[in-house]
This record gives C-alpha cells, structure tokens and sequence, in this order.
C-alpha cells in the first residue's frame, strides 16, 4: 500500500460532503502504454516534474491544484483506499463498525473492510468517487485491493474480492474516471479487462513483474514504485516488459529515481 505520511502542502484541504447522484465526466486525457508517471504524498507538490501521469491523494487535492497540472499538459489521478479504512479520513464515521476488521501490518490508523458487503461499501466508495470528480481527477487508483490474500479478521475468497473489485471499476467507468488496479498480481487474469491501467510496488524486488505483460499486451500502461532495488537493476527488468518504473522514498515524496 501507499505511504501517507502527510498531506501535500500545496494541495489544500477538501472535505465536500457526499454526491446524492454520480457526477458524469467524459477524460480527454488517457492513460496509455509508453507514458510516464509521477506519484507525491508528502512534501510540498513538485508541479515542474516532466511527467504525463500524476498521482496525488484525492482528499487531501484541491481542485486548483488538478486543474494547474491540466494547465500543465498533465493526466492526474486520484488515489482512495478501497480496501481499507483510515481513521484519518473526513468519512471515517460514516463506516459501521461491523465492517471494520484487522489492523493492516505496519498501519496502526488502518483496518482492513468486509468487501463482501458491497450494499455498504460502495455507496461510501461512489461519494469518494463523486468527490474525485468534482475536482477534475481523469483517473482513480483503489488501494488494497487484495485483502483475500492477507488477514483481514474475515473469510475473504477469490471470487469476494473479484466481485468487489469490478463494482470498483464499474463505477469509476460510469464516472468516466479512469481505474487502475493496484497491485493484487493474482487477479491480473480475472481483472486485466475491468481496468485501465495499473500500479505496481517492488515487482522487481520479489521477482514479480512478468504478469503484468497482459496489461502491456492490450496496450495498458503499467507504473512500477520500487523502494530498495538499485536503479539499474530496476531498469534491466522493467524496460524490456515495457513497464515505467520509479525508486521512490517510502514517504513518497518528490524525490524519483528514473530509468535513463
């Protein structure tokens, strides 16, 4: 998952309430094979970064700072946890408790949600959408997207997390925001066609990446993160599958490391 140590200073605070009804876009900027890909969280928003794609949080974002990196010829995506709650999160209260499972390793502020109930979740997960694009996001990254394969205090299946995944992307499409599929390398056969791109962490480091050629293969970019391998060895394997990867600080903050 992705680190929030702290909000982009430049980014501004949004707490907007709940759409009652989808707000309809239509992307004129579209996330492709061979482009390139920035991602901040922390640290004041480097907007002078050559970069097609960004990714920034979508609550901590104001709507100012999207439209300046349009201005900027950029394709901005908004990042949401999915799949787990955050204590820190203007909606938290909005979430019973009964959804409310295991403490995520090493995130004490989250816990992983019950993604079988989708009557629950995903009217909470449209209202982010919504929010998303009222500030004029083009596409949504849905963090912790696999919690079948880790222990979320709930008997979580394959099939739980692929029907609840697709709800995801379903919704982002009907938003006409753009979803990525984070990680959950297992599902990349079921999921490759529900989403429009997608997010790796450390695939080069545990040896990883090869799956991700169906995404490739359909011309659907592929962002790589990498937090300890060297850069060389970074770009010796993701530059043949034709992956954009990036060495980035655990804090993701604007420092990158990039492939020549």
């Amino acid at each position: 998952m992705l680190v929030l140590t702290a909000s982009v200073a430049s980014a501004g605070a949004a707490a907007a309430a709940p759409a009652s009804a989808p707000t309809q876009a239509v992307p004129n900027r579209t996330i492709t094979l061979g482009q390139s890909y920035h991602i901040q969280f922390s640290g004041r928003l480097d907007r002078s970064v050559a970069a097609d794609v960004y990714e920034v949080d979508g609550g901590d974002t104001s709507k100012s700072v999207v439209t300046d990196l349009h201005r900027r010829g950029r394709i901005v995506v908004c990042y949401v946890s999915a799949g787990s709650w955050e204590s820190y999160r203007a909606d938290a209260g909005a979430f019973p408790k009964n959804v409310l499972g295991r403490t995520l390793s090493g995130w004490p502020d989250e816990r992983w949600l019950d993604i079988r109930r989708l009557h629950v979740l995903m009217p909470l997960m449209k209202a982010r959408m919504d929010r998303c694009v009222r500030k004029g996001f083009d596409g949504i990254e849905f963090d912790n997207v696999d919690g079948y394969a880790n222990q979320t205090g709930f008997p979580l299946t394959r099939a739980d997390q692929v029907r609840y995944d697709r709800a995801l992307a379903r919704a982002a499409h009907v938003r006409g925001l753009q979803p990525g599929l984070k990680n959950a390398i297992g599902l990349i056969p079921d999921l490759v066609d529900d989403f429009d791109w997608a997010l790796n962490e450390q695939c080069v480091q545990y040896s990883e990446c090869r799956p991700y050629r169906a995404f490739v293969k359909e011309g659907k970019a592929v962002f790589v993160l990498e937090y300890h391998v060297p850069v060389k060895r970074m770009c010796a394997v993701t530059q043949p599958l034709h992956l954009f990867a990036q060495k980035k600080h655990r804090s993701l903050n604007a420092w990158r490391g990039t492939c020549p």
